[in-house]
């Protein structure tokens, strides 16, 4: 029952993901793929994060 407020952080993580999945699908789009490299590495960082919390 008191645990019924609190937050979910493997949630927010995948809100974050899927945030900057979309970020980087726009700086795709418009051409600079250096950016779009780094910003999906930044992304894969945040899947491996939420696999460990399913996990572990």
């Amino acid at each position: 029952m008191f645990g019924l407020f609190k937050k979910d952080p493997v949630k927010k993580l995948e809100r974050e993901y899927a945030r900057r999945m979309e970020e980087a699908m726009s700086v795709q789009r418009s051409g600079d793929l250096k950016k779009y490299a780094v910003m999906i590495e930044e992304a894969e960082s945040i899947a491996k994060q939420i696999a460990q919390m399913k996990n572990g």
